[in-house]
């Protein structure tokens, strides 16, 4: 076999979009195509305003700027995430602070975030893991208890909810990824959801390199100059248009992973009830997008062992993140709170199994070799 981890799915559309946009004459950003997809998160997400970007890593950028972040400052995140989780905020000179995990979720853990803040906490910022979601009521009611903002990193999020309400549109502010990796794609990009009306207008001018530039071409004022800090984090119209291809079939994306998904899910139960594995938990409240299917092993050599004898039938697992508080640049810029024990079992634990649509077609082939590996 040749399974590979990821496959990029293609609804057919997208060189369509593209030939349109070179016809267009508009290559350069917030053309046709990218207001289109900005309108489609507005009106999915309830934000008061989304503005693409070049990626998730450019909105979590974005979001630390609008939050004010200054040296010295804290924001209390998990230690299992992406690396851009915690530069976006060292990169203003602030410390993230990481909290442990929830063992069901992998989340963080939302009873250990309020023992973590101090004089110095300005910002919660929440990764809602595999697209199931934080537990965001508690969340809000700590950050509003004690003033902080949460910014959501809700990157592995897209097409998913808390309670109905969309995950990235619960917080101040939303990040969102198009990678690759992701269910919506456009290879590279992301989205900021600018969710507390207040910081619209200044995420605007931040997104174009600090200049007053979309009030301009409002007509709001007679010339653009710079206004304020900022740098280039928007888009070019051509992946926009690759987005907008993707966007227009996000159901039917979403609907096929799922089914995908319950499939692992399924046919991994009597694993589960033999102790040989741990199947991912989602509670009744939220709905989550497929966005991976992660399986946990007992401990990390049989992880290694699982992933090897798959890789010799030629199929792609993975495991994920290395906990960045145990990471050099983590323990140089950022500090933990507490020893953080579920993060780093869950790390050496956890792998990754392949899904993208299409894998259908061979999921119960990839399936009786998984369950003969474990």
């Amino acid at each position: 076999m040749n399974i590979p981890f990821n496959k990029p799915y293609m609804t057919g559309k997208e060189l369509w979009n593209i030939a349109q946009a070179h016809a267009n004459g508009h290559l350069a950003g917030d053309g046709n195509f990218t207001k289109r997809c900005s309108r489609w998160l507005e009106a999915r997400t309830g934000a008061n305003k989304a503005l693409l970007t070049h990626s998730c890593t450019a909105a979590l950028e974005m979001a630390a700027i609008l939050a004010d972040i200054q040296p010295g400052d804290e924001v209390i995140m998990p230690s299992y995430t992406f690396v851009s989780t915690a530069n976006a905020f060292a990169l203003r000179g602030a410390v993230p602070v990481f909290v442990d995990i929830r063992p069901d979720t992998l989340n963080i853990d939302e009873k250990l975030i309020e023992d973590a803040i101090t004089e110095r906490t300005r910002a919660i910022a929440p990764v809602h893991y595999a697209g199931v979601g934080c537990e965001m009521d508690a969340i809000m009611a700590i950050a509003n208890k004690h003033g902080l903002l949460v910014i959501e990193d809700a990157a592995q999020a897209v097409m998913a909810n808390y309670k109905g309400r969309p995950l990235g549109a619960i917080g101040h502010m939303g990040t969102l990824s198009f990678h690759e990796t992701k269910n919506i794609i456009s290879g590279e990009g992301g989205a900021l959801l600018v969710n507390a009306p207040q910081y619209a207008e200044r995420a605007e001018i931040i997104r174009e390199k600090g200049t007053n530039r979309s009030q301009f071409f409002r007509g709001q004022v007679d010339k653009y100059t710079w206004v304020d800090i900022g740098s280039s984090y928007l888009p070019g119209e051509i992946i926009a248009a690759f987005l907008a291809a993707q966007i227009e079939e996000a159901d039917s994306i979403t609907r096929q992973r799922l089914a995908i998904w319950n499939t692992y899910h399924q046919w991994l139960a009597e694993a589960e009830k033999a102790g040989k594995l741990r199947r991912p938990v989602v509670p009744a409240h939220c709905a989550h997008n497929a966005h991976m299917y992660y399986i946990l092993l007992p401990d990390l050599a049989q992880r290694t062992a699982f992933i090897d004898k798959l890789r010799k039938v030629g199929i792609n697992t993975v495991f994920h993140y290395i906990p960045l508080h145990s990471a050099p640049s983590g323990q140089r810029y950022g500090r933990a709170h507490g020893e953080l024990p579920v993060t780093t079992a869950m790390a050496e634990r956890l792998v990754r199994l392949p899904l993208w649509v299409g894998l259908e077609e061979v999921q119960a082939e990839v399936i009786q070799h998984i369950l003969a590996s474990l």
